[in-house]
């Protein structure tokens, strides 16, 4: 299964919900995340959080959809946004979509 967390600087929400469905979920699913606008960093306060679960996230990196690969993108089965206020960025796909 392919899924992709997709906010806008995909610095903590997204980062936080890749390592957390990556915990639940396990290498069998392809989980990942990205930004329309990456910050370029994961924040800091995003891996303490973690940390206090038991998930280490300093591994990911703040991407944008265009550093996803392609076929990962073609084959999406859930996008998952996490909007920023007013911000929701779409990626479109044939992916089930899940904003929150």
């Amino acid at each position: 299964m392919n899924i992709l967390f997709l906010c806008v600087a995909n610095s903590a929400r997204s980062q936080m919900a890749e390592g957390l469905a990556k915990s639940m979920f396990g290498k069998e699913h392809n989980i990942q995340s990205a930004g329309s606008i990456p910050s370029g960093e994961v924040h800091p306060n995003a891996v303490i959080a973690m940390d206090d679960i038991g998930i280490d996230i300093r591994d990911q990196h703040s991407k944008s959809t265009d550093d996803l690969d392609k076929d990962f993108i073609d084959n999406l089965d859930f996008a998952i946004t996490l909007c920023a206020e007013e911000v929701c960025p779409v990626l479109p796909s044939k992916a089930k979509a899940f904003i929150g």
